[in-house]
């Protein structure tokens, strides 16, 4: 991976990255539905889910969500800040869940990259466009515009 400075990804205001493909399974549906005591069966009883027009189970929308750090961890070659010493999330502008993801499909996530500021020395807030795309499928699944800041 790429090494580069606070500044040089500044300067990369506008560019896209993306993810390789990843599995969406029912264990993570069941481990993220444990997680937050979300158990409606559309997520987690693959028989009533069946009767749906989803036609099966479905991700949570939040869990979708929550795939961002996973799917940022695999874009190949993605340039990496040079001293970060950690990353925390800020917030979101805006989410919007456009389809659900099925069990047993694979998503990936393209980030384009809005915004990168410094905001005081040494704090720098990233603003990206991350979208989760389904494969094999015209329309994402999200599109989200979150913030981030990164500490140098």
């Amino acid at each position: 991976m790429p090494t580069i400075t606070a500044q040089e990804m500044a300067s990369r205001i506008g560019t896209e990255t993306v993810s390789d493909w990843v599995e969406v399974t029912q264990e993570m549906i069941d481990k993220f539905a444990d997680a937050t005591g979300d158990h409606q069966f559309i997520h987690v009883n693959p028989q009533m889910a069946a009767m749906t027009p989803f036609g099966g189970t479905i991700a949570h929308g939040f869990l979708t969500l929550s795939l961002m750090p996973l799917l940022a961890s695999k874009v190949p070659d993605a340039p990496q800040i040079e001293g970060v010493k950690m990353g925390v999330n800020y917030g979101g502008n805006k989410v919007r869940f456009l389809q659900p993801v099925r069990s047993g499909k694979r998503v990936r996530g393209r980030f384009k990259l809005l915004d990168f500021s410094e905001k005081r020395p040494g704090q720098w807030q990233q603003t990206n466009e991350f979208t989760v795309e389904i494969e094999g499928e015209q329309k994402p699944a999200m599109i989200a515009e979150w913030i981030s800041q990164i500490f140098v």
